[in-house]
């Protein structure tokens, strides 16, 4: 066989131009993954009790870095890595009395539907529009994980991160699904913005309606915020209530405090009674109501006459009508519930909490964690049932809506209350058990979302703190220290108008939702059609 010098000659050109090709390093691989891990962090960073609010939009340009040009695949593992780095450090009070595996646990499942969320904002980033169509997928997510599983957990919304921001006044708009909304779209859009410049610096061919819808991104949230002040207002609309919130602090921080269960009574009745004397002596004005924490008593007073007889007297010394927070048996079943205390008739009122915690005050798949850890069952040994119906008292003349600590979490908890007649909220809160973590800061940023939301004044009575009175533009007038004994006396305004979020209720969620069921279904559409033309 004869062989020429071109067959002999063109493999070896050719290995030598293979040999050209540059390698990405394998740390160099690494890059999207850390990044991805990174800006969830930073996204982190945003939320209380620190005020850096504006490193959310960042966090997520970041992230739409990482996604863009991946497949559904990537996304599904980078959005993973996103959802760790944000929810591993917020959510890591749940494990201050009970140790990492409830954690852990828990931020292995939430961050999955983070996952989903990559998966999806991968696909829909090719779209015209990306920024709007991957921001609704991430307000579709955070729809999802307030539901799902055991009835929701929507801590580590983006809205509660931005009681300090200039996005705030949307929440009068569309509520936290709409305000969270906003801050992811301006991230993704100022991602779009970035890249369009390099690329047109690079090579000058950029379409100018990307550049513009790029940059309305960005821009349309900002003035949306700037153009909904007016409806971020304390204005009083049926005159002024004097309040006082009543924090008793317990003996022990962590689980145990329950233990304490007759302490903690007496705590918050010595502080009002503190209260009262402060009032005869003229030293701070009179209230017309009093506030007391969630648990505040532990000890059924119903069932048990010492309890009764503490609360009334403190009752009877205040010379107001008080909210007590007590844990109450009824027919067999347990309740938390708000027990409206009258100095004159004693308790004439009462609402038990509707949205129970899981884990907390019920255990699901009980015998299935008990197989696995009895310790777990042995700390809900009997689980809470639910109530039925909104709670608000009618104190002195106001209308007071009842909001019990994990309900604030959830937007139709506290909306019914407002459209049951509220005039203002309150959020009574038992913190004790997550001793001095970010906890209670990131609860307290949740009502001052809420006061804004639905143009409320909100108080939060805490046993150990932090105690807060918060008007109805999201300011924190006065609040308490953690682990003290304490109370706050002010004169708020009483509102009964309603704002466009509480009339329009879920149907800026469910929106956005479609809005991200479009998306969706045209990147799978130009998908799909992308493959048969490969096919031709």
């Amino acid at each position: 066989m004869t062989v020429t010098a071109t067959s002999v000659g063109e493999p070896a050109r050719l290995r030598s131009r293979t040999a050209r090709v540059p390698r990405v390093p394998r740390l160099a691989r690494l890059i999207p993954a850390v990044a991805a891990a990174l800006s969830g962090a930073l996204l982190y960073v945003s939320f209380p009790p620190r005020t850096l609010w504006w490193l959310a939009v960042p966090a997520f340009a970041v992230f739409g870095w990482v996604l863009r040009g991946r497949g559904w695949k990537a996304g599904l593992g980078l959005g993973y890595l996103f959802g760790l780095g944000f929810l591993l450090p917020l959510l890591v009070w749940t494990g201050v009395e009970v140790g990492p595996g409830p954690w852990l646990a828990l931020v292995a499942i939430e961050a999955v539907f983070v996952a989903l969320v990559g998966a999806g904002v991968a696909a829909v980033l090719r779209l015209p529009a990306a920024p709007v169509w991957a921001a609704a997928l991430w307000t579709a997510g955070e729809a999802a994980r307030a539901r799902v599983p055991f009835e929701g957990f929507p801590w580590g919304k983006i809205a509660f991160g931005q009681a300090d921001g200039v996005f705030l006044p949307l929440a009068a708009v569309g509520g936290t699904p709409l305000l969270g909304f906003a801050v992811v779209l301006c991230g993704f859009g100022l991602y779009d913005v970035v890249r369009l410049a390099l690329r047109a610096r690079r090579t000058r061919a950029v379409r100018r309606g990307a550049v513009a819808v790029a940059l309305l991104s960005v821009a349309v949230p900002v003035a949306g915020a700037l153009a909904a002040r007016p409806l971020v207002t304390d204005e009083a609309e049926d005159g002024t209530a004097t309040v006082a919130v009543v924090q008793g602090n317990v003996p022990r921080a962590g689980l145990d405090f329950n233990a304490q269960r007759r302490a903690v009574l007496d705590h918050h009745a010595r502080e009002t009674e503190r209260l009262a004397a402060a009032v005869e002596a003229g030293e701070v004005a009179r209230p017309d109501f009093v506030l007391w924490p969630e648990n505040s008593s532990d000890i059924d007073p119903f069932a048990n006459a010492d309890a009764r007889a503490v609360i009334d007297a403190a009752v009877r010394a205040i010379g107001a009508p008080v909210s007590v927070g007590g844990v109450v048996e009824r027919d067999g079943k347990l309740y938390n519930e708000q027990i409206l205390w009258d100095p004159a008739k004693g308790p004439v009122d009462t609402y038990d909490k509707r949205q129970i915690q899981p884990f907390g005050e019920y255990l699901p798949l009980r015998s299935l964690i008990g197989a696995i850890n009895s310790e777990w069952t042995s700390m809900v040994r009997q689980d809470f049932s639910r109530g039925d119906d909104p709670g608000v008292f009618t104190m002195d003349g106001t209308r007071v809506g009842l909001v019990t600590c994990y309900e604030a979490a959830f937007d139709w908890a506290v909306r019914s209350e407002v459209t049951d007649g509220a005039q203002m909220i309150s959020v009574p809160s038992n913190n004790a058990t997550f001793d001095r973590s970010e906890m209670t800061y990131q609860q307290l940023a949740m009502s001052r979302i809420r006061a804004v939301e639905h143009s409320r004044t909100v108080t939060v009575p805490v046993t150990s703190g932090v105690s807060a009175i918060i008007l109805p533009d999201g300011r924190v007038t006065q609040k308490t220290g953690m682990f003290v004994p304490g109370s706050l006396v002010q004169e708020v305004p009483l509102r009964s108008s309603t704002t466009p979020a509480t009339e329009l209720g879920v149907l800026p969620e469910i929106a956005l939702v479609l809005v991200a069921a479009g998306g969706l279904g045209r990147a799978i559409g130009a998908g799909v059609r992308g493959r048969r033309a490969g096919d031709v």
